[in-house]
């Protein structure tokens, strides 16, 4: 079955839609990586949030964020994905870009990446710009994309 990509402003979610988001995210970093942490920031509200689902639900997610949520720039967080090494995340970063890019004007992208993943942000074209450093427990590095 093919997947619908969904891209929705906070203030466009349904109740059912914002419940299946909260969802997965715990599912995932509180969960699975066992991670006692604040999921839910305030930066939802002022995000778009984008997803891929099939008839069964929600298969990855991640929300975009507009200059000074986060950081100074646009920023890509909360990448989750339930079916792994299919691409899902690439094609879903990407929307993201292509989000901030149309949505927020941005021409930089910061994001706070999980040292594990930092290939796949590479290979989408971000380049690391810290060192690493402790995040609820987990390495996270700085990566910066400079928007075409």
């Amino acid at each position: 079955m093919s997947l619908q990509l969904i891209i929705k402003h906070y203030t466009e979610l349904t109740a059912d839609e914002l419940h299946d988001i909260l969802q997965i995210r715990a599912a995932v970093f509180v969960v699975e990586q066992n991670c006692a942490y604040q999921d839910i920031d305030g930066n939802d509200k002022v995000s778009y949030h984008l997803w891929l689902r099939d008839a069964e639900g929600i298969k990855a997610y991640l929300r975009v964020l507009p200059q000074h949520a986060t950081f100074d720039d646009a920023s890509v967080g909360r990448v989750v994905c339930i079916q792994r090494r299919q691409g899902l995340a690439t094609r879903l970063i990407n929307e993201g870009i292509r989000v901030a890019k149309e949505r927020f004007d941005a021409d930089k992208i910061t994001i706070a990446a999980q040292l594990y993943a930092r290939s796949l942000y590479e290979k989408i074209g971000f380049a690391q710009t810290s060192d690493i450093f402790m995040e609820d427990g987990i390495e996270h590095i700085k990566m910066t994309l400079e928007v075409k």
